[in-house]
């Protein structure tokens, strides 16, 4: 969307109209306003905008046009919620991104499956290996044992993960900071955590450990995002500029 044009708006509807036209929200309506403010390609977002998108409103805040994925959006009568703007000839579509979604996310949950994880080497050492079992015990206690279910997940690409990149090395003298973890359905703690970590320094590396890694320390179905998932979750944060893919997890000199 941000790449049709020069400046990217985004409405975010309120609980009450997602719950009136769509069903429950899993995330809370501060949290989705603090989750799309965090993304790196959104100029402003607009806070409890109407699910019937409105002339009214693109007039508003002098939008040009309207830009949504190719899956149809009804309302709660059934009505198409961008038939207004397309009899306008104010809206553009953008392919939807196949195979990750809330509902693909909330599916690999009640499931418990690990069939999206990405599989590393069949070597027989731990992802985890040296590190103390006491201290990541809590990570997995009380969860049972995850099913192996056949579910749909999304692969990126090389591709993908340039366009996702700042592509900015640190400059010369340049404060680094690094922070590693799963990132795992990268939600609005893991946003203001990037933030205060950025503002430690002047540039900011953040380490995603891979799949072995995060199901060996936390166990059952976990991680429900797969690396390249997460590792995409991260590199859209404003906060982020550069990801070490599958990184250990203990952090050494080297």
């Amino acid at each position: 969307a941000r790449a049709m044009g020069d400046y990217l708006v985004v409405g975010v509807h309120s609980d009450a109209e997602v719950e009136q036209n769509k069903g429950p929200c899993v995330m809370k309506e501060e949290e989705r306003y603090a989750a799309v403010a965090g993304c790196k390609w959104v100029d402003e977002v607009v806070r409890d905008a109407p699910y019937v998108t409105t002339m009214e409103m693109l007039d508003t805040y002098d939008i040009d046009f309207v830009v949504h994925g190719d899956d149809i959006t009804t309302a709660a009568d059934g009505s198409d919620c961008y038939q207004l703007v397309k009899d306008a000839g104010r809206y553009r579509e953008c392919r939807r991104t196949v195979g990750v979604s809330t509902t693909e996310l909330v599916g690999r949950m009640l499931l418990l499956t690990r069939d999206h994880h990405i599989r590393g080497s069949r070597s027989v050492r731990s992802p985890i290996q040296g590190v103390d079992a006491a201290a990541v015990a809590d990570f997995s206690q009380g969860i049972p044992a995850g099913a192996l279910t056949g579910i749909a997940h999304y692969l990126s690409t090389s591709k993908k993960i340039v366009q996702f990149s700042s592509g900015r090395e640190p400059a010369p003298g340049d404060r680094v900071v690094y922070v590693d973890g799963a990132f795992d359905l990268f939600h609005t703690g893991h946003i203001e955590f990037l933030r205060r970590a950025r503002e430690l320094g002047d540039y900011l590396l953040v380490g995603v450990h891979d799949d072995q890694t995060v199901n060996a320390v936390k166990g059952s179905s976990f991680p429900v995002m797969n690396l390249q998932e997460r590792v995409l979750g991260v590199l859209q944060c404003r906060y982020v500029d550069e990801v070490v893919i599958g990184a250990p997890y203990s952090v050494t000199k080297d």
